[in-house]
């Protein structure tokens, strides 16, 4: 999706470890903008797939989703990271690593709101290596709902995630796929 390396290009910051920055539009402060955009985009792959149910996991895949969800006309499920108290006791989990906070954690999605019923699309900002979007397909695995496909805001595809998530049959589109990545510039597939 030309609009969003044309923002990631001209905001995207690279830091050390191969981290990209882009609080600026997409997971810290949003452009609602350019994510109807991308929900629009989302739409427009997955359109005739029957989704019925949008699942992300918290909290920086949780605004694009909401807004995918307006142009699919269903709810958004999003997997909490911690177990609070008003969640409910009968819950589907999945233990993930995440790549920038470094560290492994339980998610959880309560039984109640995925179940065999529904098709589902995943919709999350970044794959790198993985782990949310196989921890995410895990939840679903359990629930016995199946997996549509998974929308990706931006794809590391220098890093292993999404060709060994696509090795396991699942449809992954990804709007903006990086080739590779500097502080002197990014280069798209």
């Amino acid at each position: 999706m030309q609009l969003l390396e044309e923002r990631i290009r001209r905001d995207g910051v690279v830091r050390e470890g191969n981290v990209l920055k882009v609080d600026s539009f997409l997971n810290h402060q949003l452009d609602i903008t350019l994510l109807a955009e991308m929900g629009k985009e989302f739409e427009r792959l997955f359109h005739n797939c029957g989704i019925n149910k949008i699942l992300t996991i918290e909290a920086s895949g949780i605004g694009v989703a909401c807004i995918t969800a307006q142009y699919f006309g269903c709810p958004v499920v999003f997997a909490k990271k911690s177990k609070t108290s008003n969640l409910a006791p009968d819950v589907w989990t999945a233990r993930v690593h995440s790549f920038t906070h470094g560290n492994d954690s339980d998610i959880f999605v309560s039984r109640q709101y995925l179940t065999d019923r529904d098709k589902v699309l995943i919709i999350d900002d970044f794959l790198a290596n993985g782990e949310a979007l196989r921890g995410l397909i895990s939840l679903c695995e359990q629930a016995g709902a199946q997996v549509v496909g998974a929308g990706i805001c931006i794809e590391k595809a220098f890093q292993p995630g999404g060709e060994q998530i696509r090795s396991m049959g699942c449809r992954v589109e990804s709007l903006a796929r990086i080739k590779s990545m500097s502080p002197d510039g990014i280069e798209f597939c």
